[in-house]
């Protein structure tokens, strides 16, 4: 008896020791499958960064030629300098969404799917795959796409200057305006020994940029030489050459202030797309990759 209860136990055993190597098996082929896997799949990243960067072009274009409609050179027409400032900063951050979230969803999509992942690993790799994607598309951007999305802006801008009658081809550089203030001639009273123009336009222009550029102040010697100047070319008394170049010293400050604001706060909003564009990536990376495994339903 004691041997049949014995034989018994040994059988029973054994079957449960079979049991639980075949119930081992198949944890170790999954554990050996998520190994091989790759954690990332490159070509689906670079195929959403592609087309974001493709997407970001388009949008852009067509929001120059947005704002070029909705901008006028006439006084008490088109939207004021503030509210086209806040809808450029507001669709470069729509562009920044839209974009993003198309190329987050086709790296999430089209990546290679995971087997033997847990479900809370697949949703971190989405997320950074559409990260990785929208990162690929702003290096792209910045390295390729920079100047031609430069030549749309700057073109439509050209194309808005010249529209409004200025001589941009005559431009010498960034203070030739205010130089052309200073150097205004009154035709009645021109002198005839007047200093030569083009001589005098260069070493203006050079004074300025040199001055506004370092943020430095004018110092009493400048500001005199610079009246002696207009008045010899513009035909002016002293005084009166005085204020006139206190006035254009005046105003190049306040364009050059002008210009530090703009270009301040277009860095903020540049921030914000980014930042938005890098969560619209990562969050429709996660719903791409979902619908692709099943886990979310159409």
């Amino acid at each position: 008896m004691v041997d049949m209860l014995s034989s018994e136990f040994d059988s029973g055993t054994e079957d449960a020791m079979v049991e639980m190597v075949t119930v081992e098996l198949p944890s170790r082929n999954k554990e050996t499958e998520e190994a091989q896997d790759h954690a990332v799949s490159w070509a689906a990243i670079v195929a959403g960064g592609v087309a974001s960067a493709a997407l970001t072009l388009v949008l852009l274009a067509f929001g120059a030629g947005i704002g070029l409609s909705a901008v006028s050179p006439w006084a008490n027409s088109g939207i004021s300098t503030t509210t086209f400032n806040i809808a450029a900063g507001a669709y470069l951050c729509i562009i920044a969404v839209m974009a993003s979230s198309i190329g987050g969803y086709l790296a999430g999509r089209l990546r290679t799917k995971w087997v033997g992942v847990h479900i809370h690993e697949v949703y971190f790799r989405d997320t950074a795959h559409g990260f990785l994607a929208w990162a690929f598309a702003t290096v792209l951007s910045a390295a390729v796409l920079a100047s031609t999305a430069a030549n749309i802006v700057g073109g439509a801008a050209a194309a808005f200057t010249q529209a409004n009658g200025s001589m941009v081809g005559q431009s010498a550089g960034p203070m030739a305006g205010f130089v052309d203030l200073l150097l205004r001639a009154n035709p009645a009273t021109t002198r005839s020994n007047a200093v030569d123009v083009a001589a005098a336009r260069a070493e203006f222009n050079r004074l300025f940029t040199a001055r506004l550029s370092s943020g430095e102040e004018f110092s009493p010697a400048d500001q005199s030489y610079l009246a002696q100047v207009v008045a010899a070319r513009a035909g002016l008394n002293q005084e009166d050459a005085e204020k006139r170049v206190s006035q254009v010293i005046a105003q190049a400050k306040s364009a050059v202030d002008s210009a530090r604001k703009a270009g301040a706060r277009f860095a903020l909003w540049l921030t914000a797309s980014l930042l938005l564009g890098a969560f619209s990536a990562s969050l429709a990376a996660t719903e791409g990759g979902g619908l692709r495994d099943g886990i979310w339903k159409y």
